[in-house]
């Protein structure tokens, strides 16, 4: 063997003693954090209540349960209403816009919201509202029925005005009482209270002992317990602020207890908070709008 073939020899066995003692390259997983990420629920339950700023529900001793909520679960404190007066903040609430409405008349929209997001990705959704008649009621209001007396307002149930739901009879069965509520009934539930216990037109204290009697029907089913989330905010404040500031409430096991976020939310965050929850898409102005991801890190 020549010389010339001996070092080539040599180099090659080199190389390939020095190629198995070096490690491969390792593979890198990108990481992505991100606090517009939320986690996937199976419940989702939202209640909506009115007419209080933060200030007049945050602290106040008139409230001891919500307050006693917030101290185990999370609060958005820097959360704001987008219109005065309550209608608008409905539909925002159940389409990602106030559809141009400005005032708390009787309208028929043919747009998009929630319920046809939820049904085209195979979701399941209701509306309960105490105190509304069945069988596809569109009248302004309703006083007392089958769940107690009290005072219902369509201006407070946003599904009954979009035609796609109010001109089908199917999908407006979906529209119920509290005579009829079952936490685990659907895997989202919009909860509307009366006009009294709302807080519309009596007192906080009231209100604060409707949700004190209420809420637990949540929270001690197991559609809640397994793997559920609770939401609670008031539609606007008084109307005298320029802020709009309210209070908004966030109940799940996932949640720190006593978790604060001065993150600035607002009505639009809420819903996006519940299409990212199921991959729903985005709806008007929610597909600019953050979500309450935070609150589930």
């Amino acid at each position: 063997m020549t010389n010339r073939l001996i070092v080539l020899v040599m180099a090659f066995i080199v190389e390939v003693m020095m190629g198995a003692c070096t490690p491969p390259m390792p593979t890198v997983t990108p990481i992505t954090t991100s606090t517009s990420t939320s986690p996937s629920f199976g419940h989702v339950y939202l209640i909506v209540m009115e007419n209080n700023n933060y200030d007049e529900i945050v602290g106040n001793a008139d409230v001891p349960y919500i307050n006693s909520l917030i101290a185990k679960y999370g609060l958005a404190t820097n959360y704001q209403a987008v219109a005065h007066p309550s209608e608008p903040n409905y539909l925002a609430l159940f389409s990602g816009s106030t559809q141009g409405v400005t005032d708390d008349g009787l309208y028929n929209l043919d747009r998009q919201n929630l319920a046809d997001q939820l049904e085209a990705h195979d979701k399941t959704w209701q509306v309960v509202a105490q105190n509304v008649p069945l069988d596809c009621f569109t009248g302004a209001t309703a006083s007392d029925g089958e769940d107690g007396t009290g005072t219902y307002a369509r201006k407070h149930e946003p599904a009954i005005s979009f035609t796609g739901i109010s001109t089908s009879p199917a999908r407006c069965s979906h529209i119920t009482n509290f005579a009829h509520f079952d936490p685990a009934a659907a895997d989202f539930i919009f909860i509307v209270p009366n006009l009294c216990n709302a807080m519309h037109d009596c007192s906080t204290a009231t209100g604060d002992a409707f949700l004190q009697s209420f809420v637990p029907t949540i929270l001690n089913s197991s559609a809640w317990q397994q793997n559920g989330v609770l939401f609670i905010v008031w539609d606007e404040d008084e109307g005298s602020s320029s802020s709009n500031r309210v209070a908004a409430l966030v109940i799940a096991n996932k949640v720190r207890p006593g978790f604060q976020s001065a993150v600035a939310h607002n009505h639009y965050s809420l819903l996006r908070t519940i299409e990212d929850v199921w991959g729903l898409g985005c709806l008007n102005q929610t597909c600019d709008a953050n979500n309450l991801g935070e609150f589930f890190h």
